[in-house]
């Protein structure tokens, strides 16, 4: 008894090649199966989702006056350009919150009219989004 199949009658049919069409490359074949994004931007948009952000520390009084004693003191020592390190809050372009960064340098510029900081790499800070300043230059007029 002869065990017969499905396709048997064409399993051993030599491969069809077409006279009026050139073979496709493997290359080409493969791409027919990748997968299709049929939402242009959706793996970016969930990507920025969940993207996380800080929010802003809001400043007490105190603290407020504190940062323009350090910029006052700073400015009165700005020809000797004094080295600092400030933390400060950059807004997220995107969505709400941002995040808080540190720069560190020498210090070119204190603007009181601007109300910028500029060290001399050309990194400038808004007054209101510092949040902490260091610097050897005003622990030597503490100690004065």
């Amino acid at each position: 008894m002869e065990i017969t199949h499905k396709y048997d009658d064409i399993i051993n049919l030599p491969h069809h090649v077409s006279e009026t069409r050139t073979h496709m490359p493997m290359l080409d074949r493969a791409a027919q199966f990748s997968p299709f994004a049929a939402l242009t931007g959706y793996d970016a948009a969930v990507v920025e989702t969940a993207r996380l952000t800080d929010q802003k520390l809001e400043l007490d009084d105190m603290q407020k006056e504190h940062i323009s004693e350090q910029l006052f003191e700073l400015q009165e020592r700005i020809s000797e350009q004094p080295e600092a390190t400030v933390v400060y809050f950059v807004p997220d372009e995107k969505k709400g919150g941002g995040a808080y960064e540190t720069a560190s340098g020498k210090i070119r510029k204190i603007d009181e009219y601007s109300q910028v900081l500029s060290f001399t790499d050309g990194t400038e800070i808004p007054f209101d989004s510092i949040y902490l300043i260091q610097s050897e230059a005003l622990r030597m007029m503490e100690n004065e």
